[in-house]
């Protein structure tokens, strides 16, 4: 590890103290995990903390750890992974933060402390179903406003549940059932003749 990714690290854990959960470097990056209730509070400290300093979210992710070694994964399902720069310290850092109710989930808005987590944060909302408490306008950014479901927890039938089209006869567009019949793509395998075969070639 550098001495900058050292020097990081070790700010974090004096900083943060008891509320960080886990610090992992790996590949010349640093992930801090922290609990839901002190996710926000956290992330004020990053920001304002002159040692760490960082003043810009460059992104958020919603991650869905279901299906993660193979179904394996024995904790939380949905977590939000903030991707953060410090240009002053010209560091990186990963914030992660698990919703505590798979069913439900909901981390707090970070928008307050970095206004760009704005459309990120719909975005995870639309795609993953994590709500954000306090967002100022968490609503769909990427699906139709009639989409039932989240499209990456892939909960859903691949051809969805409704289709829409235009109906020149009300002059507006409508929603009905899906009309695609289901279909199985089998691949058509060509291959010459001996393919494979010894002494053949």
């Amino acid at each position: 590890m550098s001495a900058k990714l050292e020097r990081l690290s070790q700010t974090l854990r004096d900083v943060l103290g008891d509320a960080l959960l886990n610090l992992v470097t790996d590949r010349g990056e640093v992930t801090i995990e922290v609990a839901a209730a002190d996710y926000l509070r956290v992330a004020q400290t990053l920001r304002d903390t002159p040692e760490l300093g960082f003043e810009q979210l460059i992104d958020v992710s919603g991650v869905d750890y279901s299906a993660w070694a193979n179904g394996e994964w024995a904790g939380k399902r949905f977590a939000a992974a903030t991707h953060l720069l410090s240009v002053r310290h010209n560091w990186r850092l990963r914030l992660r933060a698990f919703a505590e109710d798979d069913e439900f989930p909901v981390l707090d808005s970070l928008v307050g402390v970095w206004p760009s987590a704005n459309w990120y944060e719909r975005e995870t909302f639309d795609l993953y179903g994590i709500l954000f408490s306090g967002h100022p306008d968490l609503r769909r950014i990427l699906t139709d406003y009639g989409f039932v479901g989240h499209p990456f927890r892939k909960d859903f039938p691949v051809s969805g549940h409704v289709e829409m089209r235009y109906d020149p006869e009300t002059g507006r567009v409508v929603y009905q059932p899906v009309t695609i019949e289901p279909r199985e793509n089998t691949p058509r395998i060509v291959r010459e003749e001996h393919y494979g075969d010894v002494g053949h070639g």
